[in-house]
């Protein structure tokens, strides 16, 4: 579910998933994207990096993006937490 929540997200034009350098460089196979997505049984956390401004049509779109995905999995009422943990520079330009 992590890797299609992380899919979904790039329909969302400036917003990608957070990923760790670590994982990227890591010798065991895994979606670095999908590092970016905490799942419980209650809430669903995905961390972005925003790639331009202003972030609430951003986040409104990603949070659509993220209901339609969670749609008749046992996430489907989960609380979703949208949190941004950076912003890139080319966000401040133009």
């Amino acid at each position: 579910m992590a890797g299609k929540l992380a899919d979904a997200l790039s329909a969302v034009d400036g917003l990608r998933p957070a990923t760790s350098a670590a994982a990227e460089i890591s010798w065991l196979r895994t979606d670095p994207a999908g590092g970016s997505v905490d799942l419980t049984s209650d809430a669903v956390e995905i961390r972005l990096v925003a790639l331009r401004l202003p972030l609430p049509p951003l986040l409104s779109a990603a949070e659509t993006q993220v209901r339609e995905t969670l749609e008749g999995t046992e996430w489907a009422g989960a609380r979703i937490r949208l949190v941004v943990t950076d912003i890139d520079g080319t966000a401040f330009t133009g």
